[in-house]
């Protein structure tokens, strides 16, 4: 356990931090997992819904540093194929 206030202070920040990049990771996997079942489904009008909110997270995790931009790309690319594919 730290000591010193500053060393505290760093530690009650980074409890929070990682409890909310916890949740951001969640709600992005939680958008993946409903785009991924409204394909599974063939419902066309509910993947494209969750398409363009599964993009949104994926650009909103990468902006903020929680995944790798090119993996956002590459998902995001993963996503059209797999909408694009419905057709």
């Amino acid at each position: 356990m730290a000591n010193i206030k500053s060393a505290k202070k760093r530690v009650l920040v980074i409890k929070k931090k990682t409890l909310e990049n916890k949740i951001a990771m969640t709600k992005l996997k939680n958008t993946v997992k409903k785009f991924n079942a409204a394909v599974e489904s063939g419902d066309k009008e509910a993947a494209k819904a969750a398409y363009l909110v599964a993009v949104k997270r994926m650009d909103q995790a990468a902006a903020h540093g929680l995944i790798h931009k090119n993996k956002a790309a590459h998902k995001k690319s993963q996503f059209t194929k797999a909408l694009n594919a419905m057709a």
